[in-house]
């Protein structure tokens, strides 16, 4: 069974899906239930997929990247997550945010910044949620104030990845106060993490996604120099707005991995394990089970590589992204819910594939906007 078969992709993206794939079941897979275990972030992984060409490769090739599509990143995203979602986060991470840079910054913070990040010298990370605010991009309250030739930032964010581990960070932050105009108060910056005043630790253990490292910063009067406003001051929403409909995309890729994993664990056990004389696949409660998680399967995956055409040709992005990440994200959670049921007690053994899964699929549903914000969305964009 073939479930992250090619003939749905286009023919541009199967190459580097095929690399990613090589890449998977190399440096990924084995790897997956130890870094799991330890909690440990995979630098040694990391650097091997720098090598490889499989990170920060959406940045353009005159930055050192490969200018790899949506439909390619998309590609990589479900093969890796399919290997391990913690591990698969953490390369993903690397360059995030660095596509806002690309978009809207200027060429000096291009060389700057970005050659490092594509020619796999540095890495990088996107800070938008806070503690006490996550999915209202409006509300964030971190400001950045102009004094001079600087911009003064204090407040806190969390769950930011590689904010202890990255060289600089892509930093979301208040610079106004129009009430009447709540989508134009705030605005992007450059921040490096060395800077005086930016103070990051890691947030504390998670049930999953171990591998993937994420931190609580505090900035406490963290100057940075003008110039490292990103595009125009006061478009930071807009420009968010703007990126998420590519990372729900690719967002549904892990959504598509991580089923794909639970399916195919919960066919291996199933045709494998006996219980009254007779192998678990020969009860047709349970082929209807296997039979519905490969259904929705195939249906979020229609949709999200549908939803990837859509936004890489601008059509009602917004509206096609949304629904591809809830649906994918949403069919992980029910097959990794469906192949514990069927693992019995074995599925709570913290070894099993399918545990890690089960843990895994907890979080796509919440990142890149939680699934309840996505429908808001749907619902008005429909």
């Amino acid at each position: 069974m073939e479930l992250l078969d090619e003939t749905i992709v286009p023919e541009h993206a199967r190459d580097v899906k095929q690399e990613a794939r090589e890449f998977a079941e190399e440096h990924i897979a084995p790897n997956a239930e130890e870094y799991f275990r330890k909690g440990e972030y995979p630098h040694d992984i990391l650097e091997a997929g720098q090598e490889a060409g499989l990170v920060a490769q959406d940045l353009d090739e005159e930055l050192g990247g490969r200018g790899l599509s949506l439909t390619e990143v998309l590609a990589i995203a479900e093969e890796f997550y399919r290997a391990d979602a913690g591990i698969a986060l953490t390369l993903q991470l690397a360059s995030f945010g660095a596509e806002i840079v690309e978009e809207y910054g200027n060429e000096e913070q291009h060389e700057e910044y970005l050659r490092p990040v594509a020619e796999g010298d540095q890495i990088t990370g996107l800070a938008v949620s806070e503690p006490d605010t996550g999915s209202d991009l409006a509300g964030m309250t971190t400001r950045a104030e102009k004094e001079g030739d600087e911009y003064v930032l204090n407040g806190e964010k969390y769950w930011i990845g590689n904010g202890v581990e990255g060289d600089w960070l892509t930093v979301y932050a208040r610079t106004g106060d129009d009430e009447e105009n709540r989508y134009g108060n705030h605005s992007m910056f450059i921040v490096p993490t060395d800077a005086e005043g930016y103070e990051a630790e890691h947030i504390p253990e998670k049930m999953g996604f171990r591998a993937s490292k994420q931190a609580h910063i505090v900035f406490d009067d963290c100057r940075i120099p003008e110039e490292n406003l990103i595009g125009t001051e006061g478009a930071g929403f807009w420009m968010l707005a703007e990126f998420f409909n590519h990372g729900r995309v690719v967002v549904s890729g892990h959504g598509l991995g991580l089923a794909a994993a639970a399916i195919e664990e919960a066919w291996e056990f199933t045709h494998g394990r006996e219980e009254f004389g007779r192998t678990i696949s020969d009860f047709q409660a349970v082929q209807h089970g296997l039979a519905d998680m490969r259904l929705e399967f195939e249906s979020a995956r229609a949709l999200a590589w549908r939803a990837a055409e859509k936004v890489e040709q601008g059509e009602d992005p917004g509206l096609w992204a949304a629904m591809a990440k809830t649906k994918t994200t949403e069919v992980a959670t029910d097959c990794a819910e469906q192949g514990m049921q069927f693992h019995g007690g074995r599925s709570v053994l913290t070894d099993r594939r399918i545990a890690r899964v089960y843990r895994d699929v907890r979080v796509p549903v919440i990142y890149e906007g939680a699934n309840e914000i996505q429908r808001n969305l749907i619902y008005r964009q429909s």
